[in-house]
């Protein structure tokens, strides 16, 4: 009573293998690429009918259409709400954490916006996950931990203190040295907003343990770059 039986047939039946080599070896990507819209118009009480070919595109052979789907899934969060997308979504963002960095990439540009969806226990799950973004396919890839940085800098809110000091501090100082200079820019605002929540929080103790870590790591660094990075961090 939303849209046509035979249309949402018709779009389902995109994912068969069959039509991609017949009729356009796109089609599967087009699909993808539409499915959050779809989601929306025949909203949260009729995923049953998506889920299925949700899944099957989501497990495509081809990147393209993985990726396509990795830069929506946080949207498709949004139309579905907490528990369905606890059920449904977070395999397959799972999945997506572990795919090649071109659909990886879509995961992490979005990172925050899905983060914040998810309930808070099942928010920590992550927390030991992050540091995977650390290594990427190819070394040269620096645009990718760039991204890391900038979405660490969002995602601070949605932890404790504590949380941050055992997990996030340590992925920080690992970009803090990164071998791109755009890398450490980035991540210097990140040690910033690191202090900025654990004084925000009166978590002294751990902002001074940070800051002495700081001191000893950059401050008397044996090479001009880590001096320079104390600086900039002090600025």
């Amino acid at each position: 009573d939303i849209i046509p039986q035979p249309l949402l047939d018709q779009y389902l039946s995109m994912t068969d293998p069959a039509r991609a080599q017949t009729v356009d070896t796109e089609i599967a990507k087009h699909c993808a690429y539409s499915l959050p819209g779809v989601a929306l118009t025949l909203g949260r009480q009729n995923w049953h009918c998506l889920k299925d070919t949700y899944e099957t595109l989501a497990s495509d052979v081809q990147w393209k259409v993985r990726r396509t789907l990795a830069f929506s899934i946080h949207e498709l969060a949004v139309i579905l709400g907490d528990q369905l997308t606890a059920a449904d979504l977070v395999p397959i963002f799972n999945g997506f954490l572990k795919d090649l960095d071109e659909v990886r990439i879509g995961v992490l540009k979005h990172l925050y916006d899905f983060l914040k969806l998810l309930h808070a226990d099942k928010r920590r799950e992550y927390l030991y996950q992050l540091q995977e973004f650390v290594v990427t396919d190819n070394s040269r890839n620096w645009r990718f931990r760039y991204e890391l940085a900038e979405q660490l800098i969002l995602i601070l809110e949605l932890y404790n203190p504590n949380d941050v000091y055992d997990y996030l501090r340590h992925i920080a100082l690992t970009l803090c040295s990164d071998k791109v200079s755009e890398v450490r820019w980035i991540s210097f605002k990140l040690v910033v907003a690191i202090l900025q929540k654990f004084y925000a929080n009166n978590a002294n103790a751990l902002g001074l343990n940070f800051i002495n870590e700081l001191v000893v790591r950059f401050r008397h660094c044996s090479k001009w770059v880590g001096r320079q990075a104390f600086a900039f961090i002090c600025q």
